[in-house]
């Protein structure tokens, strides 16, 4: 049998062990990065890999926009939760004041003094609920706290059913807040 061409150009004299000796390791790193089983993808190989990378990346953009409005949702609640224990009114009292968790519409009441009751019964008091605590906070922190929160407000007192109708016959004679029956 023949001898291969590097061995034919050796004995030739045309290169010498050295530069042999380097065009073999090229050949085994170039055999080694790419294997024979597999093929070069073609165009359409190539172009369909590019979409699912494409695919993929807005996946993750997705997912990232997903995480950060619920990091700006907790921030928001943390913030809300902070105004209400900041601004929360004394509420140590011996009237009970009645009013509808609408987060589970049930009546919950708290004891409360005559002037709380006064000021939540004319919106200048609101009751705002985080978790299972209610809290007493003026209306202002309220208005803000339900920017933040909205499920956070629970009670405050609106101002149009407070003015008698115009017609009503009996509109001189307003109902005390305070009546027990």
């Amino acid at each position: 049998m023949g001898k291969s061409l590097a061995e034919q150009l050796l004995g030739a004299g045309l290169v010498n062990d050295k530069k042999l000796k380097q065009l073999k390791r090229e050949k085994h790193l170039e055999r080694k990065q790419d294997p024979k089983g597999k093929a070069k993808p073609n165009a359409e190989q190539q172009a369909r890999l590019d979409q699912q990378r494409a695919e993929a990346a807005e996946r993750d953009r997705e997912l990232n926009r997903q995480r950060k409005a619920e990091q700006d949702a907790k921030a928001m609640r943390a913030q809300a939760l902070q105004m209400l224990q900041h601004n929360k009114q004394p509420v140590d009292g011996e009237i009970r004041f009645n009013f509808t968790d609408p987060r589970n519409n049930k009546i919950k009441f708290l004891f409360v003094s005559d002037k709380v009751q006064q000021h939540l019964s004319s919106a200048k008091l609101a009751i705002c609920a985080y978790d299972e605590d209610y809290y007493v906070v003026p209306r202002h922190v309220a208005e803000k706290v339900a920017e933040r929160f909205a499920e956070s407000l629970i009670y405050l007192a609106d101002n149009s059913e407070q003015q008698p109708d115009e017609e009503d016959p009996y509109k001189d004679f307003p109902i005390p807040d305070d009546l027990m029956w």
